[in-house]
Order: structure tokens, then C-alpha cells, then sequence
């Protein structure tokens, strides 16, 4: 028999829906998945998705449902304002509260950051942020962000000073997928030594990355460099050229990376070759915390 939530932790990014269902005194009683992420749905499909996946938990009374993410995108069940940096982390007082036709959930929504100059915005990621400084209350420096776009985002006095955002991982993804290195790069392998050169020839001379990329195929049709070295090089050429344009937030800073272990851990070696000492903490587990503090805060309303 299922246990009933006292409250559910919901994060809806594009491709993928993850929850987290507590009991009293924030017991973890189940985590739940889905793969109707916000990009297949249409606004007024959400709310039985997400019963779907919570209900076996609900109880009698109303629940409330913390969500962050793309949820909260103008395409997502509601949207969502951004908040304008700088700002501390947004909690519940910010959030956007969704009307659900089931009286069991009580769904609100936590809001983006908004960049006016120069312009940028995120969401899902502020959620890491709150996390992260749940756990590091007296952090003061850099948090770099990696995944699809890639947050640099400097943090003074517990604020959300600015930020910038890197499509780093899209391009990847479409360099990967589209263009003429797909041909070069179809494998899992890893070669440690071609990203490190590479992440020091963008780094070193990132006016001639285009070119570089081209030497990426031609070294795989004259030399015959394996693939595992030429999608290694690709991904270091792309890092490379994102520290580039990130210099001055890592430069002398006190730096962690949030994100995906693996993922991470090349940011780690990138940095770690500009003699920048690198702590790391999991993106998972600080979306969790952050959901944790605007849950704490939505109490406290």
C-alpha cells in the first residue's frame, strides 16, 4: 500500500519528468520518473501527467506540488516570471501558483532568472543555485552550470550577482548529430589526452576554432585518427572555446561545478589546466535541496 505525501518535489524539464514524494519530517517515500517531458506536452495535458505519476501517493487532502524547471515555460504548463538579478535564489514567495482541477494537488511553480544587460535567462538551474547554497551558506565566487547551455554565474553575499549562458552542449549535440563530423565521431570512447590538447588550442588560439573543427575530419580521412580521439578533441575544442569567453568569471575565482558527474568532471580537468582548483557537487541532488528550501520557505509563508 502506497504511503500518503505530505508534499511532492517535481522537476519537468523538456525531455524528462522527475518527483520526489515526502512524508512527515521530509521522509523520502518514493522517486518517480516519466518521460513526457514539457516539449511533448500541451498546457492542458499536464496536470494528469503528473497525477498519473503521484496519484498511488496522494491522500484526502491537498498536497502541494513544488515544481521547478521548464515547466514554468511560456510552452510549459504555466508560465512562470522571471526574477531579475541581482537576487537571492527564488522560493516560494515568487512562485506562480497553478489552478488544478483535482483538489489533491496544490502545484506551484518557481520562477527563472532574468539578465537585462546583457541579456540572458535561465530556469531549472536556479533550483541547483538555492541548492547549492542551502548546503554552502557562506559560498562566495563562481558556479558554472554545464549541460545543453552552460550557466557561469557569480555569487556574492548569498546574491545571484550575473550570469552568462553557453550553448555548448547544443552544439555539441548538433555538430555530433548534423554536421559533416558526425562521420568522424560515432562512438562512446574517450580519450583523455586529445580533449586536454584541445581545450589548450581553443583556449590558446580561439580565433581559429572554426578551422580547427574542419581539422577534426581531415585528421580522421588523412590520418586516420580513431573516433574516440576525434569526438574527445571535439568536446575539448568546445569547452576550450566556452572558458574563452567565460575568462572572467573563473579567473581568480573560487569555483564549483554543478551538473552531471561526467559531464562535470570535464569542466574539472579544463579548469584544473588553468591551475583553478575545481569543487564539484551533483546537479541531481542540488535540484533536490533546492526544492527542499522553497519547500522549507513556502511553510514559512
Amino acid at each position: 500500500m502506497s504511503k500518503t505525501a505530505e508534499w511532492i518535489a517535481v522537476d519537468w524539464g523538456t525531455s524528462n519528468l522527475r518527483a520526489w514524494v515526502f512524508g512527515p519530517d521530509n521522509t523520502l517515500i518514493a522517486r518517480l520518473g516519466s518521460d513526457h517531458g514539457m516539449a511533448s506536452l500541451t498546457p492542458d495535458a499536464f496536470e494528469g501527467i503528473l497525477l498519473d505519476l503521484i496519484g498511488p501517493h496522494l491522500g484526502d487532502a491537498t498536497t502541494p506540488a513544488v515544481c521547478c524547471g521548464m515547466v514554468g515555460a511560456r510552452q510549459g504548463w504555466q508560465e512562470a516570471a522571471y526574477v531579475t538579478v541581482p537576487c537571492t535564489p527564488p522560493g516560494a514567495r515568487e512562485a506562480t501558483y497553478v489552478f488544478a482541477n483535482d483538489p489533491r494537488i496544490a502545484p506551484l511553480i518557481l520562477p527563472g532568472l532574468q539578465q537585462t544587460t546583457p541579456a540572458d535567462v535561465m530556469r531549472g538551474e536556479e533550483t541547483q543555485i538555492a541548492g547549492y547554497l542551502a548546503e554552502h551558506a557562506v559560498f562566495d565566487g563562481v558556479l558554472c552550470l554545464p549541460g545543453t547551455h552552460t550557466k557561469w554565474v557569480q555569487i556574492s553575499a548569498g546574491e545571484i550577482v550575473s550570469f552568462r549562458t553557453f550553448m555548448t552542449g547544443e552544439l555539441f549535440a548538433l555538430l555530433t548529430g548534423s554536421s559533416v563530423l558526425r562521420h568522424s565521431v560515432q562512438t562512446e570512447g574517450w580519450d583523455d589526452a586529445g580533449f586536454a590538447d584541445a581545450v589548450r588550442d581553443a583556449l590558446g588560439s580561439p580565433q581559429n576554432f572554426a578551422s580547427r573543427l574542419f581539422g577534426v575530419r581531415a585528421e580522421t580521412l588523412i590520418n586516420d585518427m580513431p573516433a574516440d580521439v576525434a569526438r574527445s578533441r571535439l568536446s575539448g575544442l568546445l569547452i576550450g572555446l566556452e572558458l574563452a569567453g567565460a575568462r572572467a568569471y573563473w579567473l581568480g575565482q573560487q569555483i564549483a561545478v554543478v551538473g552531471d558527474p561526467i559531464l562535470s568532471r570535464l569542466y574539472k580537468v579544463a579548469l584544473y589546466q588553468q591551475g583553478v582548483p575545481v569543487a564539484l557537487a551533483d546537479g541531481d541532488a542540488m535540484t533536490l535541496a533546492g526544492l527542499k528550501t522553497a519547500y522549507k520557505s513556502l511553510k514559512e509563508t
